[in-house]
């Protein structure tokens, strides 16, 4: 059976346009998430901790961090997808929606040297308790939502004869649906709390059902990313649009669930945070079919050739740390750092793929072509080095480690429990070096200029 081309055209100027000013802003939201990085490392640093502007800027620093690295990220690669599915040329609702996102991205940045601080390390997005911050974050919130709506307007490719183009314009569509549920959560969460709850506690609650949610937004659009990388990597991928296309509903119908756990549990209830914890976990299980099918494609593989080298180096690094993240969500029995192993496996697979549609899309888009030998080893070595990360975590999470604490607070003894963390702190170094290596390889590609 021959296989289906699975593609995106771009179908306009407007289209390339809008797709390169997101994908630019995830780049950006990058370069900024490691300079607080470089900032995570000065804030220990004696000496040069005390010319910081804030006695806790290390906390500070990483919720910023955070928010850039996966919020800001992700979403912004979730807008290139979302302006790669459009077919009708609106440039000025681009801009606006392209704006308010990015003018809210450079005020989360620039929020702590303003004067943003009080930091709040919550679940999913941790928080500056500031009103700067608090601004920045509402504006990315808007453009996003803005550039959803303007995405919704258009459903292309639901003729009889779907093409395997109009397959993953259709599952990019999916995912919009899936991001309106979880601003939905976030808003009922907000409408429910109690107006005396203040603190970690109230960010934990406000974020966590619209954080679960999210997650299969970023499942989804990882999915829509394989069968692409494995389409164009010289893979078997034999699936008719129409099969995808049932596959990539089904990983959206757990989320036809969340309005009736809302009105089944309160959100401060330990029932909401268990279901919302079930949702995730065995809703989760509906990306196996296609990923299963994406592994297929693989078996018959022929030999990748240009570009295709670097797109089946992605893809395989993806699947690889995806499936690792996976597996530890099953083996989560408490509050130990197998947490932080689990969603450090299943975020950074969506990253890595996420990188790798970066690759595909920057010579789409006018740019040089990505260094290829560089392009080619960077996913590995930054899953590589992820790999080493969570498994460090999870074996010194079998020892009863908690999650969020560091230095003496981790109550480290045993000679396992220090190895463990050993092997966590290489990976971690491995994984830094695989990161900045993907922004060198798009800085080369953009450098090149448009063709």
């Amino acid at each position: 059976m021959p296989s289906e081309q699975y593609d995106f055209p771009i179908s306009s100027d407007t289209v390339r346009r809008t797709t390169t000013a997101w994908l630019m802003l995830g780049l950006a939201s990058l370069v900024g998430a490691g300079v607080f990085s470089l900032l995570l490392v000065l804030a220990r640093t004696p000496t040069v901790q005390e010319w910081l502007p804030f006695i806790d800027f290390f906390r500070v620093a990483l919720v910023v961090h955070v928010d850039l690295s996966v919020l800001i990220w992700l979403l912004s690669i979730a807008g290139v997808l979302w302006a790669l599915s459009t077919d009708r040329d609106r440039p000025a609702w681009d801009r606006f929606s392209f704006w308010l996102a990015a003018g809210g991205t450079a005020i989360v940045i620039i929020s702590p040297f303003i004067g943003a601080a009080d930091p709040l390390m919550n679940n999913y997005v941790p928080v500056l308790r500031h009103p700067v911050f608090y601004t920045g974050l509402g504006l990315f919130t808007l453009g996003i939502l803005s550039h959803l709506l303007r995405s919704a307007m258009t459903f292309t490719g639901l003729a009889m004869h779907l093409s395997g183009a109009a397959a993953l314009q259709v599952g990019t569509k999916l995912a919009a649906i899936t991001t309106f549920v979880a601003i939905g959560a976030f808003a009922a969460s907000f409408a429910d709390l109690p107006q005396s709850m203040e603190g970690q506690a109230y960010f934990e609650f406000l974020f966590w059902g619209g954080g679960h949610v999210l997650q299969f937004t970023h499942t989804l659009l990882m999915m829509v990313v394989w069968v692409l990388l494995a389409s164009n990597s010289n893979c078997r991928f034999t699936l008719t649009p129409r099969l995808t296309l049932t596959y990539f509903l089904l990983m959206a119908l757990p989320v036809i669930t969340v309005p009736f756990l809302y009105l089944a549990h309160d959100v401060v209830s330990p029932g909401h945070r268990l279901a919302f914890t079930e949702l995730m976990k065995y809703g989760g299980l509906s990306s196996l079919p296609l990923g299963l099918a994406v592994v297929a494609s693989l078996w018959k593989a022929g030999k990748p050739e240009g570009e295709g080298r670097y797109l089946r180096s992605a893809l395989l690094s993806s699947m690889a740390l995806f499936a690792v993240g996976g597996v530890l969500g099953f083996m989560i029995a408490g509050l130990d750092i197998v947490i932080p192993a689990h969603y450090h496996g299943s975020t950074v697979g969506v990253t890595i793929a996420f990188m790798g549609l970066c690759y595909y899309l920057l010579p789409r888009l006018g740019f040089a072509e990505p260094p290829p030998r560089m392009a080619y080893w960077q996913p590995i070595i930054y899953s590589s080095g992820q790999i080493l990360h969570i498994l460090g975590l999870a074996w010194t999470g079998g020892y009863g480690v908690q999650r969020k604490t560091a230095g003496l607070a981790q109550g480290l003894e045993r000679a396992s429990e220090i190895a463990g963390m050993g092997l966590m702190g290489l990976g971690g170094l491995i994984s830094v070096i695989g990161g900045l290596l993907f922004l060198v390889v798009a800085y080369k590609s953009i450098r090149g200029g448009r063709t």
